[in-house]
């Protein structure tokens, strides 16, 4: 048995039906019954409902409340928190948002600050401008959104957070960017760093080959897959304290905040 200062991952690799959520709903409960109560954190991809639309309007906006219900009702049902991006819809604006909801309902969310201005999503969507550190079960985890990756100043870690986590629609074309990025950002941050891609094709005709991962916090991968599956994965606290107490690059951190 893990120890308590462990955490069993679910990342969910998975196609995605376009602009579809109540679909992608329903494949994800199949996906989804398998797993054991004693999985800790279950991990969605970047819009894991709909694909990454520019065209959100298709979509109902009473869609965003509805998944986030289906999470709560998943997360209670499994005693996992579950986490994933979805288009939500609040107050006039269209938002690619992150929710973290805890096994007892409650959750907490991020609003992708870096839209993807080559496909237009800053045209579409708001960006977010504060950075969530989530707190379970004794690990800081900071959750972000596919483009935040290629910005590490956004993901530098000045809170001391153990997990760094990227949920993605991140295409086949620039996938060696993803897999180099999700490394480097694990070594430069000394802290574990997961990444949860989709794969298929979606409607814009654009590729998707998973390569979801997980890194150490010396840049070892733990677990990499490119096909459509489950990857389970346990991560370690201790491994990071023996990390950083032996190599302290941390505290040598350029001063200046943004």
């Amino acid at each position: 048995m893990d120890a308590p200062n462990s955490l069993k991952i679910a990342l969910i690799q998975t196609s995605i039906y376009w602009e579809n959520p109540e679909k992608n709903r329903n494949t994800l409960n199949k996906k989804i019954a398998p797993l054991t109560t004693d999985t800790d954190i279950i991990i969605l991809p970047e819009m894991f409902t709909t694909g990454f639309t520019m065209n959100p309007s298709n979509i109902d906006n009473n869609q965003g409340n509805k998944t986030l219900k289906w999470m709560q009702e998943i997360a209670h049902k499994k005693q996992a928190a579950i986490t994933g991006s979805i288009l939500f819809f609040e107050d006039g604006n269209y938002y690619n948002r992150l929710f973290f909801v805890f096994p007892n309902g409650t959750y907490v969310t991020y609003n992708k600050r870096h839209t993807f201005t080559l496909a237009g999503e800053d045209k579409v969507y708001k960006a977010g401008s504060k950075k969530l550190i989530v707190t379970y079960k004794g690990f800081k985890i900071c959750p972000l959104i596919c483009y935040d990756l290629r910005f590490p100043v956004w993901s530098r870690n000045t809170e001391d957070y153990d997990v760094l986590l990227y949920v993605a629609n991140w295409p086949k074309q620039r996938i060696t960017a993803w897999d180099t990025l999700l490394k480097a950002r694990a070594i430069e941050n000394m802290s574990y760093c997961i990444g949860v891609n989709r794969v298929g094709v979606d409607k814009s005709g654009y590729e998707y080959t998973g390569h979801s991962a997980t890194y150490d916090a010396l840049g070892n991968d733990i677990c990499f897959s490119s096909n459509e599956e489950i990857l389970q994965t346990t991560i370690h606290k201790q491994h990071i304290n023996d990390t950083r107490n032996k190599l302290k690059f941390l505290e040598d951190r350029d001063d200046f905040t943004l």
